[in-house]
């Protein structure tokens, strides 16, 4: 990788905190040659890289507070000395690349809005590639950023999701797919029907509804729903695929080789975490959980998609603007 704008790592965020940032930090300068900052508290930052030999390899930006895990609200947002508002206004100015953190999805949504910015959009939304039955990966969003959004910011996550599918799937021409009870025309709550008659209407290739179980089949590239639904399929898929591969494994039908390798596909440190897209810059989303390799994969992912911005072009998607609190 050429040499840029670090990625800017919220060093205080997830449950494992400064221990497995710092690790994660280390070993994505080293083995991927990412530039890093980390945002933090900086005697205890300092006493981390210490321990790496790494003190004078990773720059550290000092942050007097941190926000806690069990913070979901625009309150987050408030704590201006926190890691995560920090870290978001770094990238905001343009001295970092892009954000990564494993802290509150719903406070680094609210720092991120109000450190960077949206990018022609409603509401962000969280984006996660899902791997395919067929092969390759289909992307979910929202995945959690909205929890209650209006027909309206749906549509806009579709377009948001064709966007990362082309800028990071490869997929030139995406098919949508709208996630209901139902395949049919009409299928579902007041929500989704309303988002389906927009959807109909974008300049997309609009497959229609699809249900829980094309989820991982591949029969559509971007899955689209609301990030309260959007979060339950991605919780159940991960606690499904633990229960199954569990479930082999005792059964002894299948080699251990081959459950690792299905069992990688689905592993956080693979996918690197989810995109929150719809903002003035890169922000990488890693699980709460996160260990050193995840945070690592976090900021390799995060380098890479700096400088592409999915939501480019969505203000001619067609979908008509309401006002935001």
């Amino acid at each position: 990788m050429t040499a840029g704008p670090p990625v800017v790592l919220d060093a205080m965020g997830g449950d494992h905190g400064p221990a497995e940032t710092v690790a994660g930090a280390v070993l994505a300068r080293r083995a991927h040659h990412v530039p890093i900052t980390l945002v933090g508290d900086e005697p205890c930052l300092t006493s981390e890289l210490r321990r790496h030999n790494a003190t004078g390899e990773i720059a550290v930006v000092h942050a007097d507070g941190a926000v806690p895990m069990a913070e979901r609200g625009p309150a987050a947002a408030i704590l201006a000395t926190s890691s995560l508002a920090i870290g978001c206004r770094l990238v905001g100015s343009g001295a970092g690349a892009a954000f990564v953190s494993a802290g509150s999805t719903g406070a680094v949504v609210s720092c991120a809005v109000r450190g960077i910015g949206r990018s022609g959009v409603l509401r962000p939304a969280l984006a996660v590639a899902l791997p395919s039955l067929r092969g390759g990966a289909s992307v979910l969003v929202d995945a959690g950023a909205t929890a209650d959004p209006s027909p309206a910011m749906v549509a806009q996550f579709a377009l948001l999701g064709v966007g990362y599918a082309r800028a990071v799937l490869g997929r030139p021409d995406p098919v949508v797919g709208l996630l209901s009870i139902g395949s049919e025309p009409g299928k579902g709550n007041r929500l989704t029907c309303q988002a389906a008659e927009l959807l109909a209407a974008l300049p997309v290739r609009f497959h229609g509804n699809i249900e829980g179980h094309d989820v991982l089949a591949g029969t559509v590239d971007v899955i689209v729903t609301d990030g309260f639904t959007g979060n339950v399929v991605l919780k159940n898929v991960e606690g499904c695929v633990r229960t199954a591969l569990a479930m082999v494994a005792e059964a002894g039908i299948a080699s251990p080789d081959r459950l690792a390798e299905v069992a990688r596909r689905y592993d956080p440190e693979t996918h690197g975490g989810a995109a929150l897209l719809g903002l003035g810059g890169t922000v990488v989303v890693a699980h709460g959980s996160s260990r050193a390799a995840d945070i690592a994969r976090a900021c390799v992912v995060a380098y890479a998609l700096a400088g592409q911005d999915p939501a480019d072009g969505i203000e001619a998607g067609g979908v008509a603007v309401e006002p935001v609190p």
